[in-house]
């Protein structure tokens, strides 16, 4: 049995320090000319001859991962063939995004990829297009949409992407060709190319962490009885950026009249108070109870800390303390099982997934996985418990995890940044005391951060300093 730092309360705990200096940092061309070969030898491996990457605005990451741009509120195809042809297919007000995109390529005017009832006049139909681009000539295609279908094995498919676009292919296609789903080339947990991020990814999605974890302990700090969700959801944006998520700001019970968003609902003493925001990059998240100490738990959780919280925050330890390089996916799944198990605990979910552009990319972490932890891997900690009868509790952050190579890199390119994680570690472990690796690399300002008393700003979970 793993042994674990001992946790308690600390009622005297300084908060994190946050950085309200940092600003976006851009995608190099050399790691965009990366992205694309990393692709490009994939599809060889997978003997595929083209590649047709759908986009919209929810699911776009492995659009904008080769382009740099989403289709916002269109539909969009990227279709890449094995001799580094490129192909765009956009709709109306894409088809400008032609001279900004980070990947050249030959663009397609598709109307009918456009809103509803803008004009969709073409003699060109999606089959005939496909074939001028020669996809009527190829044995093997790869269609990618944005999810992993765990557990389905099939010769074809299944696909992720509008019916009428595979229904365009299949029929353009010569009757022996192979289509197949190709999400794995890009987010499989074990070889996919987005898997794992250089010194240039790294920085430009810690900005996103930050923000995130930024707006986190704000909003905490706001926290008040009598203030309304809308009053505290206003620290969830920041920046003019878009959230990959839908914030939450919940007092009480959640989803009332299947509502998700902040409403003028009134915070009271006793509730349980729920807080979630995410940018590209990364995502914090908070729940607790409102009440200033034990002795205002609500009367049928007076046992809360023992029962859900204590139990919780020694999981998220055990994680961190634990998670390395070359450790496998099952071995950090069992470590959580073992922590805190699942049929006492009730959590469902992977106990920790990879993120990027998209909130949840994918993740390496499940029963049985043989994946291995990589340099360069970006990690949400995801650990979710739900105890029949008690408030849940949740401390989500990012991290990254990185080689002494990589760790080099990221110090030499970008010191400002390699000063915050340090900074966010000296945090960790000194104030904390939560043991890391040097290989964890700390991107949200609050990681390891966990006020259960949401009235109480100076109390927080940490170890023992022994």
């Amino acid at each position: 049995m793993l042994k674990f730092d001992r946790i308690y309360l600390n009622t005297n705990l300084p908060e994190p320090k946050t950085y309200n200096e940092v600003y976006p940092v851009l995608l190099s061309d050399q790691t965009m000319e990366e992205r694309f070969q990393k692709v490009i030898v994939g599809m060889k491996e997978r003997k595929l001859d083209y590649l047709v990457i759908y986009a919209d605005k929810e699911h776009s990451g492995n659009f904008e991962y080769l382009t740099g741009f989403i289709p916002r509120f269109e539909e969009a195809l990227l279709i890449l063939k094995q001799d580094l042809k490129v192909y765009y297919l956009l709709g109306n007000e894409n088809l400008k995004m032609s001279q900004y995109t980070r990947l050249p390529g030959h663009v397609i005017h598709v109307p009918s990829f456009s809103l509803p009832n803008q004009p969709m006049e073409s003699e060109i139909t999606l089959d005939s297009i496909f074939e001028r681009q020669g996809l009527n000539r190829a044995n093997r295609i790869g269609l990618v949409g944005w999810k992993l279908f765990t557990g389905i094995e099939a010769k074809e498919g299944p696909f992720d992407i509008p019916y009428y676009i595979v229904e365009a292919l299949k029929r353009s296609a010569q009757p022996d060709a192979y289509l197949v789903n190709a999400n794995d080339l890009f987010i499989g947990p074990d070889k996919g190319v987005r898997i794992t991020n250089n010194a240039n990814e790294i920085a430009h999605y810690e900005y996103g962490a930050n923000l995130s974890s930024n707006c986190i302990l704000n909003a905490l700090n706001a926290i008040e009885v009598d203030k309304a969700e809308i009053e505290i959801g206003k620290y969830l944006t920041a920046d003019g950026q878009v959230n990959t998520v839908v914030p939450i700001a919940a007092t009480g019970e959640r989803f009332q009249q299947a509502n998700l968003y902040p409403t003028a609902k009134k915070i009271q003493r006793g509730d349980a108070f729920s807080l979630t925001t995410g940018f590209k990059g990364g995502l914090s998240s908070r729940t607790g109870l409102v009440v200033s100490n034990e002795t205002e738990l609500p009367q049928d959780q007076k046992d809360y800390l023992g029962r859900v919280v204590y139990p919780y925050y020694n999981a998220v330890v055990a994680w961190l303390k634990n998670l390395r390089i070359n450790i496998t996916g099952k071995e950090i799944y069992q470590l959580i099982e073992t922590v805190l198990p699942k049929e006492q605990y009730g959590w469902s979910l992977n106990p920790g997934h990879l993120t990027a552009d998209e909130e949840w990319m994918s993740s390496p972490i499940y029963p049985g996985s043989e994946n291995r932890i990589q340099s360069g891997m970006i990690f949400q900690i995801d650990i979710i418990p739900s105890v029949p009868g008690y408030t849940g509790v949740s401390a989500e952050d990012c991290i990254a995890i990185a080689d002494e190579a990589l760790r080099v890199r990221i110090q030499e390119e970008y010191p400002g940044l390699w000063k915050r994680i340090l900074e966010r570690r000296e945090y960790i472990t000194q104030t904390l005391y939560i043991s890391l690796s040097d290989e964890i690399l700390p991107l949200s300002n609050t990681v390891g951060y966990l006020r259960p008393f949401l009235l109480n700003k100076s109390t927080a979970m940490c170890c023992n300093k022994s």
